[in-house]
């Protein structure tokens, strides 16, 4: 079984060597030299040199020199596992055997985009590692392998990806066993209820103090690295915070959102929220907290 893949982010990384140690037969590789918006990016390019595989870089995964180099190498299915362009017809038609996709959440839930990210921000309990086969839309194809991954309160986005991705590895090498001898199952998605998740914006990375203190974590834990950070904004400037915790507003219940309630010595400070406390542990260093001051 020849397999051409396609990606340029971590967990493409992690699923281009997985596959190479196992012997997978992967003929080239199509990933991207830079990118601009994929904060986890990573180019295949030096895996691909290790081991002897061809490898194209484009900007659009449609573009016709994509299409040429697919049709050079003639592969029988394709693996396109962490690109964010949709690939169209013309494109997927060159893969005698389909393409196979992946979204790290419980499809047909929670489809579209920055599936960890909505996870945590939503407090959600549970997700799931998924792979289904590409078709015209968003991560709306036949799915061919589900396992749930619970959440717990203390995970942030690198452990959910974490997570997601010891599963991901275990599901894609026995997928693609059963690829490999053509005894692939569809699993019956009907009657589930489906959603899309939009495009994020860096207005939903902003914390407003009038937030409770539990939507403030969920905010903070799901744009925490390896993603851009939740942030404040201060005297017109805009701070990143990494990690806080919440506590219970016992006495200040009648002091207004944002103010900062007391600076510990080690620069932690906690801030009243529209529900509770929020110490926030680990921020951008060149903001200096004080007491009384309203954020």
């Amino acid at each position: 079984m020849k397999a051409l893949f396609i990606g340029c982010v971590e967990s493409s990384e992690i699923f281009l060597k997985t596959l190479v140690e196992y012997k997978a037969n992967i003929i080239g590789v199509i990933t991207k030299k830079e990118s601009k918006f994929n904060s986890d990016f990573v180019d295949l390019s030096l895996i691909c040199k290790e081991n002897n595989i061809r490898y194209l870089y484009v900007e659009n995964i449609n573009a016709p020199e994509s299409l040429e180099f697919i049709r050079e190498l003639k592969p029988d299915i394709g693996l396109c596992l962490g690109w964010s362009q949709l690939l169209r017809p013309e494109v997927l038609d060159l893969f005698p055997k389909g393409v196979v996709g992946f979204h790290p959440a419980a499809l047909p839930k929670n489809r579209g985009r920055h599936p960890i990210i909505w996870t945590l921000v939503l407090g959600l309990s549970e997700t799931a590692s998924s792979f289904f086969m590409l078709d015209a839309g968003a991560d709306t194809g036949q799915l061919l392998s589900q396992v749930k991954i619970p959440i717990l309160y203390e995970d942030t986005a690198r452990t959910l990806y974490d997570k997601i991705m010891g599963s991901a590895k275990e599901q894609l090498l026995e997928l693609w066993d059963h690829i490999c001898e053509g005894s692939v199952c569809i699993i019956n998605g009907e009657g589930q209820q489906a959603n899309t998740w939009r495009k994020r914006n860096r207005n939903d990375g902003k914390i407003d103090w009038r937030m409770s203190g539990t939507n403030i974590y969920n905010l903070v834990r799901a744009l925490t690295k390896p993603y851009v950070g939740a942030h404040f904004e201060y005297d017109n400037r805009e701070y990143k915070v990494w990690r806080v915790r919440e506590l219970p507003d016992d006495g200040f219940e009648n002091i207004e959102p944002g103010k900062i309630i007391s600076v510990s010595d080690d620069g932690r400070f906690k801030v009243k929220s529209g529900e509770g406390i929020v110490e926030v542990i680990q921020y951008d260093g060149n903001f200096v907290p004080e007491g009384g001051k309203y954020l």
